[in-house]
């Protein structure tokens, strides 16, 4: 009987964009990319479901395109969730163990401390989306990252806790299963992006990812290998529009394309005599622009954005420890020159995050961009938790075995021990006689 090929969904529902990916791994751990969905995604302001019907339609259109690419049939998906409503908080748990020194942690006292945080007191009409574990702390040995296997009677831990509003998680469930689909778990959208676009030393060195959406600016810290932060900034890149089709009045679709083929987040002096025309309406006179002042407006709002970026790392205390500096990400990230602007802004060396490294050689061009980041990190996780799972079931399977063991050397002890008996029985008898 052939083993089933384990197929993952990644389902990004943005504020431009609603992108459905598909995907499996090969031997070595890369993602082949089996299928594509993409559509235009009108009924999510700034990251939250502001109209059930469209945003239903775009997740069903961009489903299909992918079920058709990839000759499958999808039934449930790892969708993304972000949006201004997004918080972050420390806290710190404990549990006592009894017969702590003769029994080693496992992952059930990891698993019950980790409960317990679900019990923290948090804003009314708010839930919490991830309980991250940070550095665990066993009977006053600070500084512990894996403390499974080891002996200790007092475990404690600093979590980092994300949540968000109920309705804005239901509405995202409600518009994936009016669908037709499942969800199989909903991931915050940094830290998918984190897992397409940073690698390991990046995070224990210290990293801040600043993923750039339509409606939002996503945020993760990491440091020492862990999540130490994260945030949501109310501004992305159809402000940007916005601005421009203000500034230069014209309309947005002409904003968006000004953007996308002449935008620039640094205003330079060689652009001052550059011009753009642009077709008026219905047989009006060409317009022109500047482009100096098309790349003016986007420099005033992308310093903005990076200004309150910088804010939250500030806030987050861990400013001086980003050797890795920072990564932005997503379909913002596209603008010329700005990871200029960011190093200017913030001191920091910039890079544009790509999930190149995540996928096979053979995979799309089309794929290979930051907007796609989310989704192919989605996928990624869903691996990850498929793994854990297989790990989880390797170990319950391998204490029944050993349970199995015991209780089969028991029995022939007990075997051995009743032979024995009745054969001292019997010589005493025979002796008696």
């Amino acid at each position: 009987m052939e083993e089933k090929e384990e197929i993952i969904v990644g389902l990004d529902i943005g504020t431009t964009k609603v992108v459905a990916i598909a995907g499996k791994q090969n031997q070595y751990g890369k993602l082949e990319i089996l299928g594509m969905g993409r559509a235009d995604s009108t009924g999510v302001m700034r990251g939250v479901v502001a109209n059930i019907n469209k945003t239903v339609d775009a997740i069903q259109k961009a489903v299909r395109m992918a079920e058709d690419q990839a000759d499958i049939d999808i039934a449930s998906v790892y969708v993304g969730i972000a949006g201004q409503h997004i918080k972050c908080v420390q806290s710190r748990g404990s549990l006592v163990r009894e017969n702590g020194t003769d029994e080693v942690i496992d992952e059930n006292d990891i698993t019950k401390l980790m409960s317990d945080m679900y019990k923290l007191n948090i804003d009314p009409g708010d839930r919490i989306i991830h309980v991250l574990p940070q550095e665990f702390t066993i009977d006053n040995e600070l500084g512990i990252k894996d403390p499974i296997g080891m002996s200790g009677n007092r475990i404690e831990a600093n979590f980092h806790i994300v949540t968000g509003q109920i309705t804005a998680a239901k509405n995202i469930q409600r518009c994936v299963e009016a669908g037709k689909l499942q969800v199989a778990d909903m991931i915050l959208e940094p830290l998918a992006s984190a897992q397409a676009t940073l690698s390991d030393e990046e995070k224990e060195a210290g990293i801040a990812l600043v993923d750039i959406g339509g409606g939002t600016t996503d945020l993760a810290i990491f440091h020492n290998g862990l999540i130490r932060h994260t945030a949501v900034i109310p501004f992305g890149g159809n402000i940007v529009t916005e601005d421009i089709k203000e500034g230069c009045s014209v309309m947005r679709r002409q904003a968006e394309q000004l953007k996308i083929k002449f935008g620039s987040a640094l205003a330079l002096k060689s652009m001052e005599n550059q011009m753009i025309s642009i077709s008026g309406l219905k047989g009006r006179k060409h317009k022109e622009v500047s482009v100096k002042t098309l790349s003016s407006i986007i420099q005033s709002r992308m310093e903005e954005i990076i200004e309150e970026v910088l804010h939250e790392i500030k806030v987050s205390g861990y400013i001086d420890r980003l050797i890795g500096g920072i990564a932005i990400t997503g379909g913002g990230s596209q603008l010329k020159n700005l990871n200029q602007l960011v190093e200017y802004l913030t001191g920091f060396d910039c890079r544009i995050g790509y999930p190149n490294e995540h996928l096979t050689r053979g995979a799309k061009e089309e794929l290979m961009h930051p907007m796609f980041a989310t989704s192919i990190g989605l996928i990624l996780k869903g691996f990850r938790d498929l793994e854990n799972t297989m790990d989880d079931i390797k170990v319950d399977n391998f204490q029944k075995l050993k349970n199995q063991g015991t209780a089969n050397t028991l029995g022939w002890f007990t075997k051995i021990f009743e032979k024995s008996k009745k054969w001292f029985v019997d010589e005493e008898v025979n002796n008696f006689k």
